[in-house]
């Protein structure tokens, strides 16, 4: 069954006693890099928007959380919490959490050469953060920072 997504993120944030939702849109096409190596040789870090934790970790909060969790590549599957806003979106990614955390595929592609290697964490935050200011302020260079420290050559965005 479909999900009205924005229907359902403005009714979550109204009962949650937000003003309404001001969705993003952005004034320019962001700059475009191509690749300065093959895939095969590039080492490949992740970011899900699913508030994606290890068993362990401390779970995201609902309002404005522009934290992020670091998430060991050789985590299990099995060991994947999920905290996020939009509850509404998570049965499936907890029977699955390669549904929005794809872990496995991302070791397989590494396994197979499809990608040079994954960067040693994997990263997740919660994606529904109300403040677009404090997202661009704190969590956009906050991962930016984690990719550049891992030697990440490119990265693979999994929004929820």
């Amino acid at each position: 069954m479909p999900v009205e997504y924005i229907k359902s993120i403005t009714e979550r944030y109204n009962s949650l006693g937000y003003a309404p939702y001001q969705w993003y849109q952005a004034e320019e096409a962001p700059p475009w890099a191509p690749l300065e190596k093959p895939l095969s040789d590039c080492r490949v870090g992740m970011l899900s928007t699913a508030g994606t934790y290890v068993a362990g970790q401390v779970a995201y909060y609902y309002k404005d959380d522009t934290s992020h969790r670091a998430i060991p590549k050789d985590t299990p599957a099995a060991e994947l919490r999920f905290s996020h806003i939009t509850e509404n979106y998570l049965p499936d990614a907890r029977r699955d959490p390669n549904c929005v955390f794809p872990i496995e595929p991302l070791r397989q592609l590494a396994a197979e050469g499809a990608i040079g290697e994954l960067a040693d964490d994997l990263f997740s935050c919660m994606g529904g953060i109300y403040s677009r200011r404090r997202a661009v302020e704190e969590l956009a260079p906050a991962m930016h920072d984690a990719f550049q420290a891992q030697g990440v050559d490119v990265a693979f965005l999994v929004p929820l």
